[in-house]
C-alpha cells in the first residue's frame, strides 16, 4: 500500500493515476473541498481517501505501507501565514520522516526550486549543510521547503535513524492537466492558453532586470508526466536516496512558451507586455534552470519532454478536448 499526501492535488493526482493503472493500493491524504478537485481522482479513485486531520490516527494504527510520497504542502508562493505554512511544510514533513524511519518505510517528499531564491547562488542540488546554508529563498513557501531540506541534512549528519530510502525532489515549473483547482498558482501555460483561446494576446510581464529583454525571462518548465516518471523510477530503484533537482535541465523563455501555446491552439502568435505588479517584484525569479547531473548520476535515464511537445499534449489532449483530466 502506498500513501500520497496531497494526492488529490495537481502532481499528486497524476501520480495516483499512474499508480492506479499499475494496480497499486493507494491511500490519498487530502481535502476535496467544493471547487471540483474530486474530478482529479474521478477516473482513478484511491483505495482510501483520508482527511489530513485524520492522518495521525491512521498512522497510529500502523498501516502496512510500502512507501510514502509526501506531496501535500502549503504551496502558494504568496503565502503569508507563517504558522500554518511551517506546520504543514516542516512539522508535518518531520513527523512523516520520523514515522517512516521508525517503521522502515520508504519516503519521497516534494521540495522546490523556490529554495534557490533569486538564483545568485546557482541551482546546484548539492546536499551538504554549507551548500544549503548559502541559499536565500525569496518567500515564505520557499523558506519552509528549504528549512526541511536543511533539517534532513542535519538529521543525517547526526546518524539518527532514517527511512530505508528517502528522496527530496526540487520541483521546477511543472505544468499539465489536473491543476485547474489551483487558482492564482495555476501554471502560466494554462493562463496563456485561456487568453489565447479567448482571442486575446498572451500577456507577459515586462522585464524588471536591466539588460534583459521583455519576454526573455526564462524558467525550467517540466511536463507533469516526466515528474511522475521520476517518482515511479525512485519507487522501482530503492537503492537511490538523496536530494535531487527535477526539471528538464533547460531554461526556456516566456516568449517561447507563449508562442508554443498559440501554435498548439492554432492561433496567430500575439504577445502583449504588461507591468509586473509591485507585490511580485521582490519575489520574482527571472531565470531558473535545473542542473540534472546528480539525478543522471544516480541512474535515471528517462528523457524529458520538450516544451513545445508538452504544451501540445496539454492543449490538444486536455484543454481543448472533451476531458481535461488525467
Amino acid at each position: 500500500m502506498i500513501l500520497i499526501t496531497g494526492g488529490a492535488g495537481f502532481i499528486g493526482s497524476n501520480l495516483q493515476a499512474a499508480l492506479a493503472r499499475r494496480g497499486h493500493e493507494t491511500v490519498v491524504v487530502d481535502t476535496l473541498g467544493s471547487d471540483g478537485k474530486w474530478r482529479n481522482l474521478a477516473r482513478h479513485p484511491p483505495t482510501r481517501l483520508i482527511h489530513p486531520d485524520d492522518l495521525e490516527s491512521f498512522l497510529a494504527a500502523r498501516p502496512p505501507l510500502e512507501m510514502v510520497f509526501h506531496l501535500g504542502a502549503v504551496s502558494e508562493t504568496t503565502a503569508v501565514d507563517g504558522d500554518q505554512t511551517w506546520a504543514t511544510n516542516v512539522e508535518l514533513s518531520r513527523r512523516l520522516w520520523e514515522w517512516c524511519a521508525d517503521r522502515g518505510v520508504r519516503f519521497v517528499y516534494a521540495s522546490s526550486a523556490a529554495t534557490y531564491g533569486d538564483g545568485t547562488q546557482g541551482f546546484e542540488d548539492e546536499f551538504s549543510i554549507p551548500a544549503l546554508e548559502r541559499l536565500r529563498p525569496m518567500n515564505l513557501y520557499g523558506w519552509t521547503k528549504h528549512a526541511f531540506d536543511l533539517l534532513v541534512a542535519k538529521t543525517l549528519l547526526t546518524r539518527r535513524e532514517q527511512p530505508p530510502q528517502w528522496a527530496g525532489l526540487k520541483f521546477f515549473n511543472v505544468y499539465g492537466p489536473n491543476e485547474y483547482h489551483k487558482g492564482r498558482m495555476i501554471s502560466v501555460v494554462k493562463v496563456k492558453h485561456d487568453e489565447v483561446a479567448a482571442g486575446l494576446p498572451a500577456r507577459l510581464f515586462k522585464s524588471d532586470q536591466p539588460g534583459l529583454a521583455d519576454g526573455a525571462q526564462a524558467r525550467d518548465f517540466i511536463w507533469v508526466g516526466d515528474v511522475v516518471n521520476v517518482m515511479l523510477w525512485l519507487m522501482e530503484t530503492p537503492a537511490v536516496s538523496g536530494l535531487f533537482n527535477l526539471g528538464t535541465g533547460r531554461a526556456r523563455t516566456y516568449l517561447d512558451l507563449a508562442h508554443a501555446v498559440s501554435d498548439a491552439a492554432g492561433q496567430p502568435r500575439a504577445v502583449q507586455f504588461i507591468d509586473m505588479p509591485d507585490s511580485l517584484r521582490s519575489q520574482y525569479q527571472s531565470f531558473t534552470r535545473a542542473p540534472m547531473e546528480r539525478l543522471r548520476a544516480a541512474g535515471y535515464s528517462g528523457q524529458f519532454t520538450p516544451l513545445e511537445e508538452g504544451i501540445r499534449r496539454y492543449v490538444q489532449d486536455h484543454l481543448a478536448g472533451a476531458d481535461k483530466y488525467v
